[in-house]
């Protein structure tokens, strides 16, 4: 893989790639690689050989027609590269990422993140908005189903919420469900987290997670993406950028997923990266609960706490994560026995229940609505049931305990 720093001249002009002033040699590798990503007909692991076989990316570019046909790449591909109609497409891309505060890191670059160069096919030119930095830190996957349950709102948010307090990176994906509430996590613990787009960096999808986008970049988070500005939300996209989401990371956490879902996609992208599996155990009678059950009945580590997660890191990583410091002295952590009652929102919603009269929970969501926000609720609800604080009754009807 290469990662030629040394000055080197150039791509040959075009009437595309002539004007304004000549790049610096990162700059020109940078260019070169997403030129070749933005070419019709090459994907990742062609663009790897293509580099290998001319000793350097912008060799690539100085070939003739008849010498990047001889590679066997496809003929519109060879004609795109020499004809500098690849290079002009990266122009506009960086012209468009400029104006976007978004810059380009290569596959050469320093920037790119160590532990994504080791997957099978890396992409070679990522988009990102944010710090930068975050990309080469370690981090831990969250990954889960657009539909959770309460329970898998809760853990996901706690988890989340209390890995990133140790320093780690949540990577997901901002889709609706376990995704947002991971990223949510990480924002309540001020800590960092990696949306990867399966979209174009210029939109966010869904819309309603717009906001929490906002928050992420607000806290020194960061947006990554593969695909060119203004690509649209198509169902293929997913799928290609789940090996991204699995790849960065040290290992992937999955906490609610059906048996059909893109979960699996990530899960099975994380076993072949060699990458660990941690699941958080579900409701047999669940279908959401399939996903990680099974994982963990072939292997993966059963998660009820961050420290499941923290134990089985290397040591290394762990050495080199500095835990965000809290807010407040008063200690959290997420788990499937907790002790007592410690969430002021806990507290609240345990003031308004009766022992002898059931409560449905829209009249509490009504009670509450300008307190606290329904996901809040229901987190709170799934801990006072692991702690036998409060019984749910059919029809979502809750009572206390005692």
């Amino acid at each position: 893989m290469p990662t030629t720093n040394a000055a080197s001249p150039g791509p040959p002009a075009s009437p595309a790639s002539s004007p304004g002033p000549v790049p610096d040699t990162a700059s020109r590798e940078a260019m070169c690689w997403l030129a070749l990503s933005l070419t019709q007909g090459l994907g990742a692991s062609r663009i790897r050989k293509l580099v290998e076989h001319f000793g350097r990316v912008d060799g690539v570019f100085q070939a003739s027609l008849t010498e990047l046909e001889a590679t066997g790449m496809r003929a519109i591909s060879a004609q795109s590269i020499a004809t500098g109609k690849s290079l002009e497409l990266a122009q506009e891309e960086l012209a468009k990422a400029s104006a976007a505060n978004t810059h380009i890191v290569a596959l050469s670059d320093s920037q790119y993140p160590p532990r994504l160069k080791e997957i099978y096919d890396p992409p070679v030119a990522l988009f990102v908005k944010g710090d930068a930095a975050l990309l080469c830190r370690p981090g831990i996957a969250m990954v889960g189903t657009r539909h959770p349950t309460p329970y898998g709102v809760g853990m996901a948010e706690r988890l989340a919420c209390d890995l990133a307090a140790q320093g780690l990176v949540i990577i997901s994906g901002l889709a609706r469900g376990v995704d947002a509430a991971s990223h949510r996590g990480a924002v309540a613990a001020k800590g960092k987290t990696i949306a990867v787009f399966g979209t174009g960096i210029d939109i966010v999808y869904p819309k309603e997670n717009a906001r929490l986008a906002d928050q992420i970049l607000s806290l020194g988070g960061a947006f990554i993406s593969e695909f060119a500005f203004g690509t649209a939300p198509t169902p293929q996209n997913f799928p290609i950028r789940n090996r991204i989401i699995s790849g960065m990371s040290a290992g992937v956490l999955v906490v609610e997923a059906a048996e059909y879902s893109g979960t699996r996609i990530t899960s099975r992208c994380a076993l072949e990266q060699n990458r660990d599996v941690y699941a958080v155990p579900g409701n047999v009678t669940n279908k959401n609960s399939w996903g990680p059950n099974t994982l963990i009945k072939q292997g993966a580590k059963l998660v009820a706490t961050w420290e499941d997660v923290w134990e089985e890191l290397p040591a290394d990583v762990r050495l080199a994560l500095t835990p965000v410091v809290p807010e407040s002295s008063e200690p959290s952590a997420a788990s499937l026995f907790p002790d007592d009652v410690r969430s002021p929102h806990e507290k609240k919603i345990l003031t308004l229940l009766k022992a002898d009269q059931a409560t449905q929970i829209d009249e509490l969501v009504e009670m509450l609505e300008n307190e606290m926000s329904s996901s809040e609720i229901f987190a709170a609800l799934f801990e006072l049931e692991l702690n036998g604080k409060v019984r749910q009754l059919p029809g979502k009807n809750f009572v206390k305990s005692f």
